[in-house]
């Protein structure tokens, strides 16, 4: 069994952020949980007899104008399902927050020397960021397929800027052999480059589909499972 576990008090920096730790409001129909969450206990964190726990901090993404934290882990048993769970606070709310689990990067965070000119604004777009974190693997949606081909599905990801997400998924059995290789990141993506309340096109088109403005499919958060 290999279980990971992070110090107490960074955690805790996390969760606490500026001065209370959030009660997470639950999100959207899909999740297993039919009711608000508790703030985080410590008892979420122990994973089951023969699996192995993954646990992210989920960071701002440099050059993004984030302000947000989160965490998100990743129970994986034997046979590859998986309960997920992601927290997140301080993002664009009303929005669509795209979820995945990336894969087969170098298992890491883009940091600043990452960033492209985006219309003209230096930012870190979501194809900026794969050589650190990779393709997606999973799609972190509420109900329905989790494969990369929902990656875009945006009913199906929360849409507000505090949220709970928790679900048991079927891993492939790719992903799963990365998760438990340390070479997966969780990633929530959506930003409010310009601070307008909303998705615009001041970074120009999404170079994932140029229907979606690039803050839609921009990574707000990120976060290395280990």
């Amino acid at each position: 069994m290999k279980v990971r576990h992070l110090a107490a008090p960074v955690l805790a920096a996390v969760l606490l952020g500026a001065g209370g730790a959030p009660a997470f409001a639950h999100e959207g129909p899909g999740s297993d949980e039919g009711r608000a969450s508790a703030p985080f206990h410590a008892s979420a964190f122990l994973a089951p007899r023969g699996s192995v726990h993954t646990l992210a901090i989920l960071l701002p993404v440099p050059t993004n104008h984030v302000h947000g934290i989160g965490t998100a882990t990743v129970v994986l048993n034997s046979d590859n399902t998986a309960r997920i769970t992601v927290s997140a606070t301080g993002l664009l709310n009303g929005a669509p927050h795209a979820m995945h689990i990336h894969e087969k990067g170098n298992g890491e965070c883009p940091d600043a020397d990452d960033a492209g000119l985006h219309n003209g604004h230096r930012a870190i777009s979501t194809t900026d960021g794969l050589p650190s974190y990779g393709p997606i693997g999973t799609s972190l949606t509420t109900t329905g397929d989790t494969s990369p081909g929902s990656a875009l599905a945006v009913d199906r990801f929360p849409s507000t800027g505090t949220f709970h997400y928790s679900r048991t998924v079927q891993l492939t059995s790719d992903v799963a052999q990365q998760v438990r290789q340390d070479n997966a990141v969780v990633v929530v993506h959506g930003i409010d480059y310009n601070g307008n309340g909303r998705y615009d096109n001041v970074l120009g088109p999404s170079e994932l589909n140029p229907a979606f403005p690039q803050e839609a499919t921009a990574p707000a958060l990120c976060g290395p499972l280990h």
